[in-house]
């Protein structure tokens, strides 16, 4: 089968297409043809040699990916010939609290990913699909669809009517606006750019900042919310916008990092913002099986399609990963690997 592979730390040169043999799947497997698979900002770390304890040898990268069985162990009993599934980012944590056992090992990172035109592995590593997207819209929940997810309904606790601050415009933040909109949450956006801005209002934004224009951004989410301030900031930024998303929080708000895409270094914090606002700030990393099981079924039930900037082939990998690396994408950028 044709797959593409790479080395933690050969960047994006290193992307390179290679033939690997296919197996047929031992008794707890499946055997998946995929359709599609997504990048995520992780997958820039990867090549970069940023990402924790990545496999030693060259893989097959990406976490994010759909596709349909094509054949199955004769012990599984939780898909069938012809189901569509979509990849578990953390293949080992199916539910509950985080473990370091539970998030040992994510596809595309410490073992292959998505980015072949087949995959065998264990069926507890997959969920069904949603029933109502494309292939290439199914193929972005495992990871921004999940960590958005998490952020906003499992780390961050927030109820309808709440609100939220959504920095940027990549994968995880407008897969948040979704969200945050399909449960009734006021949403503000963030970007240095008018015409992103723009369509994140067509998305259902409620308030939108352009922080070129306004680098003292959190004084402008202040003044939109009346000097109250967020009740949730799902912080993609990291060491750069950290400082102000804080500030940007409500009494008693939450701030949860996802992300660190702004570097920056190391960042102050004051005890006394978090001891006297009753702040809260929490990272994390995707979610388990159980948290992306309900994000399909909520995104099923309120029809939700998520935002695909652009759509490359598996030839055009390497191109894919360059655009990405521009960050002028609005959502998210997938590979289509077969029809």
């Amino acid at each position: 089968m044709k797959a593409c592979l790479l080395q933690s730390g050969a960047g994006i040169a290193g992307l390179h297409m290679a033939e690997l043999l296919v197996r047929n799947p031992e008794p707890h497997e499946i055997r998946v043809q995929m359709k599609s698979a997504a990048l995520n900002s992780r997958d820039l770390s990867f090549a970069r040699g940023q990402f924790p304890n990545p496999a030693a040898h060259p893989i097959v990268p990406l976490a994010d990916g759909y596709g349909v069985v094509i054949a199955a162990g004769q012990e599984v009993s939780r898909f069938k010939t012809g189901d569509c599934v979509i990849t578990s980012y953390y293949p080992f944590w199916t539910d509950g609290a985080i473990t370091a056992e539970k998030t040992a090992g994510s596809f595309g990172a410490q073992f292959n990913g998505t980015l072949a035109e087949e995959i065998v592995a264990d069926a507890n590593h997959f969920v069904m699909a949603p029933r109502g997207l494309t292939s290439a819209a199914a193929a972005t929940l495992s990871c921004a669809g999940l960590t958005a997810w998490n952020a906003l309904f499992v780390a961050g606790n927030a109820p309808p009517g709440a609100r939220v601050l959504l920095l940027g415009t990549g994968g995880v933040s407008t897969w948040a606006l979704q969200l945050a909109k399909a449960a009734g949450m006021y949403a503000i956006v963030t970007s240095s750019q008018d015409e992103k801005l723009e369509r994140s209002r067509a998305l259902g934004a409620d308030a939108t900042i352009n922080y070129r224009n306004h680098p003292d951004w959190q004084n402008e989410v202040l003044r939109i919310t009346d000097g109250a301030g967020v009740d949730l900031v799902v912080e993609v930024g990291g060491e750069g916008t950290l400082a102000r998303s804080l500030k940007s929080a409500a009494i008693g708000g939450t701030v949860v990092v996802v992300g660190r895409v702004t570097g920056g270094g190391a960042v102050a914090i004051e005890p006394g913002m978090l001891i006297g606002g009753a702040k809260r700030l929490t990272g994390i990393t995707a979610g388990s099986r159980q948290m992306l099981e309900d994000l399909v079924r909520f995104v099923d039930i309120n029809r939700i399609n998520p935002v695909i900037d652009k759509v490359f082939s598996i030839d055009q990998a390497r191109a894919a990963y360059e655009y990405m690396a521009t960050s002028k994408h609005f959502g998210k950028i997938v590979i289509q690997i077969s029809a």
